[in-house]
């Protein structure tokens, strides 16, 4: 008998001490199979987008998310392509914002025209005698005569870059970058412009010796079709001075 209650009395004090730690064991085990009740029915999809990265999105579509096993991943050696799980409501939001995102980037087109102004020069192209800029610069300047010096044309897609060489001995570099805002009836072209001349005086232990000019850095806004003058750089300091005039408009 005795023997029999300390036996008892041994498996009360067993269990006492092993019952909260068998409960401590199943609740992970339970909150570990309540994540995975939730995640279990979340909708998969990969997603290749077209003219923007993941990574450049990323940040803008974790805000559709849900705040526990929802994932936006990419591999930066394709970074066209987005992995999205998330439950079917919140994966529906994402890629209604992706539709919205992953779109054309506008295509814009530009007419530059680089002129000579000179002060001491009466003499004025033909083409340019009847051009309205250059018939308003002729009020405003003090140059006399207008020659013109190279046109182009310079197609680039909006917030990239685009660099051409032009002038009589492709002697002058101009960089543009346009970004598009505003809306669809009413679009401003607001353009990053930089002009610089690019000379080769000589050598120097037989490599060339390139030297490059500043003549005009500004950002102007523009409506689509519309026509500017960009800025007027002297050169040398002497009586002429170059006049870039800037055009620009999106195109289908």
């Amino acid at each position: 008998m005795k023997k029999t209650l300390i036996a008892l009395l041994a498996l009360a004090f067993t269990l006492a001490v092993a019952g909260p730690a068998l409960a401590e064991d199943r609740a992970p085990a339970t909150a570990q199979q309540g994540q995975a009740d939730e995640t279990k029915n979340y909708r998969n999809e990969i997603v290749k987008l077209k003219y923007v990265r993941a990574q450049d999105i990323q940040a803008v579509l974790y805000t559709f998310t849900s705040r526990k096993g929802a994932h936006l991943q990419f591999n930066s050696n394709m970074p066209q392509i987005l992995s999205v799980s998330d439950t079917p409501e919140n994966v529906e939001k994402i890629l209604a914002a992706i539709r919205e995102i992953d779109v054309k980037p506008a295509d814009v087109l530009y007419t530059v025209q680089l002129v000579l102004g000179s002060e001491a020069d009466a003499a004025t192209d033909a083409e340019l005698k009847n051009d309205p800029i250059i018939k308003e610069l002729g009020k405003l300047l003090r140059f006399k005569g207008y020659t013109l010096l190279d046109a182009t044309l310079v197609r680039t897609v909006n917030m990239d870059n685009a660099t051409v060489k032009f002038g009589p001995k492709a002697e002058f570099q101009l960089e543009l970058r346009p970004e598009v805002a505003g809306d669809a009836k009413m679009p401003v072209i607001k353009t990053n412009v930089r002009l610089r001349r690019v000379d080769q005086p000589g050598f120097y232990e037989g490599k060339p010796i390139t030297n490059v000019v500043t003549l005009v850095e500004s950002t102007l806004n523009i409506k689509s079709g519309d026509r500017t003058v960009v800025g007027v750089s002297k050169l040398d300091g002497g009586d002429k001075g170059l006049i870039l005039i800037i055009s620009g408009k999106i195109i289908d």
